[in-house]
């Protein structure tokens, strides 16, 4: 699955707000809206539209950075749109989140959350070689991903 991560600008804005998850979901991610302030509040975040390459449309959301309080670095969110999910968009973005990360050099290791009741969240991440922490988040299932430990491959993007 081929996927490009874009930043989101005045022309797409507007269609990156729209994006929505199913209404099951809604309780497992913020709305784009939310992540686009709070990445101007915290400038250390990326955010990024993503987009399939085959079609040049956008099909989902990440914010992903390092969180200046613990140093850690983070994949933040990634939403996929309802209308586009199921397609392996989600593991395509992850993949590409952490190939952006793998290239800076004091990125050792990536952090993720997510409600535990989002069993479709943890599949994806166990796929992909993140490993529980034992911590626990707000309520959330924290997750790492050790770039220099992981003994796969380099992910094909």
């Amino acid at each position: 699955m081929k996927i490009t991560l874009r930043e989101i600008t005045p022309e797409n804005f507007q269609q990156c707000v729209n994006l929505k998850v199913a209404e099951s979901q809604t309780n497992f991610v913020a709305p784009n809206v939310m992540s686009i302030a709070q990445s101007k509040v915290y400038p250390t975040m990326n955010i990024r539209a993503v987009y399939a390459a085959a079609k040049d449309e956008m099909v989902g959301f990440v914010m992903y950075g390092l969180d200046p309080d613990d140093n850690r670095y983070y994949l933040v969110r990634l939403m996929v749109d309802e209308k586009h999910q199921g397609r392996g968009y989600g593991r395509a973005a992850t993949l590409a989140v952490i190939e952006k990360l793998r290239q800076i050099a004091e990125c050792r290791e990536i952090y993720l959350s997510f409600n535990p009741e989002n069993s479709g969240a943890q599949r994806l991440y166990v796929s992909l070689g993140f490993e529980r922490t034992g911590e626990i988040s707000a309520g959330e299932i924290v997750m790492r991903y050790s770039i220099e430990n992981n003994g796969n491959p380099k992910p094909e993007i």
